[in-house]
């Protein structure tokens, strides 16, 4: 294994931001999601939306990280828009996607969180149920927006999953920020985690020798670096193993 911290790729978001005197398009990442990756002594370096070739990006990368945020546009797993669906970025979902296959197809380490679980399944042929509602109307993954207040839920995580031994436990609290889920599975894709409520909380690709996790929870947004870690030990892995390919 190398003795240099391995590189993380956090795919970032391309909104309008304010700092200091300016008012501005910038691309950015939550503070959470990099502390977490520098928490574990891994590099986090930021990857705005590029239209040129994507994967290029991926040979200078450990692992390849991709967030929260925006729903996916339907048009990019074949269905016609709900309007329960909000805001897309068109550009940002083909960029992310081109990433994340090509990080699949090489065997990089990879985590999605919440939209980054629901882009792997769209990523590997799945769809997105565009409205997840209770029966009396309420989203209960999603109970005020901009906020993880009240969305602490158990999640039951398969007993020898790769998210159960990246986390340490068979049994999860974990805060959640979504009012869409997983519909149809993606190809080659397991569900190894779920709410009590049944939504899917974790897919990950079958295979010993994958480091391939989505989970549509926040891990960034508890006090666990569990999960972050395992991340950053598969990330230094495979960076150690570079002279050999």
């Amino acid at each position: 294994m190398s003795s240099t911290p391995p590189v993380i790729g956090i795919c970032a978001v391309k909104e309008r931001a304010r700092w200091a005197f300016w008012d501005q398009t910038a691309h950015l990442a939550a503070d959470t999601y990099v502390s977490a990756v520098q928490d574990t002594g891994a590099f986090a370096v930021l990857l705005p939306v590029d239209r040129r070739d994507p994967e290029k990006l991926l040979d200078r990368i450990d692992g390849l990280m991709v967030i929260g945020g925006a729903d996916l546009d339907p048009a990019v797993y074949g269905q016609k828009r709900s309007e329960a669906t909000e805001n897309t970025y068109r550009d940002r979902d083909e960029f992310e996607l081109a990433l994340t296959r090509g990080a699949i197809g090489r065997g990089l380490p990879f985590l999605g969180i919440c939209r980054g679980m629901q882009l792997l399944n769209v990523a590997l042929g799945g769809t997105i149920n565009q409205n997840l509602v209770a029966a009396d109307g309420t989203n209960p993954h999603r109970r005020i927006v901009g906020t993880f207040v009240g969305t602490e839920h158990d999640i039951d995580l398969d007993p020898g999953s790769l998210v159960a031994r990246a986390t340490g436990e068979e049994i999860h609290e974990a805060r959640c920020h979504h009012h869409q889920a997983i519909d149809r599975l993606g190809t080659g894709l397991v569900v190894t985690a779920r709410a009590r409520d049944g939504v899917p909380e974790a897919i990950e690709v079958g295979g010993d020798d994958d480091w391939v996790l989505g989970v549509q929870w926040h891990p960034e947004a508890g006090d666990k670096l569990q999960l972050f870690e395992a991340f950053t030990e598969a990330a230094a892995q495979w960076a150690g193993s570079a002279a050999l390919r």
